[in-house]
């Protein structure tokens, strides 16, 4: 399928980026003009449902103008059951938000993010040490790498 080009618009400044999962949902903040990003605190999933009073709590208070979802293809493109899973997080959030979820391909996010981890701070216990904020922080930089000045189907990943 050809890629479709919409622009994104320049007002979607402030972004929540998510490294979606079954147990926890990495969450990081970030800040289009600058590229900056934060992470968060995971928000609880079961079975890869949101507590969405909780994620309700978290979007109202830093009031986002799109959300940015990672999306776990397998490293030939296609969708595995979790990228799958991914776009259907992505839709429900514009649905119960009514704000734009961009998706940006996130293969290796949470390696990178382990990696990153056991570099900077020397341990793998990453059950205790959640990268999931990390790697949020990770999918939101390369999404806004990806679109500097617009530019992208917020349904396709990047």
């Amino acid at each position: 399928m050809p890629e479709q080009t919409v622009r994104i618009p320049e007002k979607i400044q402030q972004l929540l980026g998510f490294d979606f999962g079954t147990r926890r949902i990495g969450m990081a903040c970030g800040q289009r003009l600058t590229c900056g990003t934060r992470e968060l605190k995971p928000v609880s999933a079961r079975d890869g449902v949101p507590d969405w009073d909780q994620l309700g709590r978290i979007i109202a208070e830093w009031q986002p103008d799109a959300f940015v979802v990672g999306l776990p293809l397998h490293m030939d493109g296609s969708d595995s059951d979790m990228s799958r899973r991914a776009r259907k997080f992505a839709g429900r959030l514009e649905g119960r938000f009514h704000k734009p979820a961009y998706l940006q391909d996130e293969r290796l996010s949470s390696f990178e993010a382990k990696g990153m981890v056991l570099e900077q701070q020397g341990h793998t216990d990453f059950g205790e040490h959640s990268v999931d904020g990390l790697a949020a922080c990770l999918i939101l930089e390369s999404w806004m790498n990806a679109h500097p000045s617009g530019g992208g189907d917020p349904h396709e990943s990047a």
